[in-house]
């Protein structure tokens, strides 16, 4: 789906460099990801994809104010940017603010709109190593008290939590690859020995400093 090449410019000066002060797990790579699986998923459906692209550049830019609220800091900060009045109507830019509001995976309801089930979806970015090592960077960075153990057990009640039966990830579009990915990952939750190993070899890549994910 070709987008605004304005939009886009303005996306790459301005708005994807915040990512560089987040945590690893939800840096510039991770927004690049989320944009071009949202603009994947919107092929299948009637949308704006210059709408479609501007959630997922913004979908995680309230990350600035921390993790608990970011998905409301979000939505405040696509409200206030009146650049985005360039390319959008007021009335799209609030349905923006409401898909960036909506994609996060804990949230009480279902997203409001199909752009934000677009853009939840491809936020699931379920790719099984990718997944456990994002965990263990994200403990790493926001736990460091924690020793090895701890880090375990922090990142296996995570990946319970949130990916296992009965956790609280949805997932909205038939289209994505999704159910297959979160179906293997699952596999791996169930078998602790493996979920174990595999943190081990994770943990101790990261701690030697590599940080790549893979």
């Amino acid at each position: 789906m070709e987008v605004n090449e304005e939009l886009i410019r303005y996306v790459e000066r301005a708005i994807l460099p915040r990512y560089d002060a987040f945590d690893r797990a939800h840096r510039r790579d991770h927004a690049r990801t989320v944009i071009a699986a949202s603009l994947r998923l919107a092929r299948h459906y009637e949308v704006n994809p210059d709408a479609v692209y501007a959630v997922a550049a913004y979908h995680d830019t309230g990350l600035c104010e921390g993790r608990e609220r970011h998905h409301e800091v979000s939505a405040r900060i696509v409200r206030e940017d009146r650049n985005l009045r360039r390319w959008f109507s007021e009335a799209e830019v609030a349905t923006i603010a409401e898909a960036a509001e909506d994609h996060r995976a804990s949230a009480s309801h279902p997203p409001r709109t199909i752009y934000g089930r677009i853009v939840a979806e491809a936020d699931r970015v379920i790719d099984c190593r990718t997944t456990l090592r994002r965990t263990v960077q994200y403990g790493l960075e926001h736990y460091p008290a924690l020793g090895r153990d701890g880090q375990f057990a922090r990142f296996a009640e995570h990946l319970r939590t949130k990916y296992g039966e009965g956790g609280y990830l949805r997932l909205w579009l038939p289209e994505s690859e999704n159910a297959a990915r979160l179906a293997e990952l699952r596999g791996v939750i169930r078998d602790e020995k493996r979920l174990r190993t595999l943190f081990e070899a994770i943990y101790d890549d990261e701690r030697e400093g590599s940080g790549e994910i893979r």
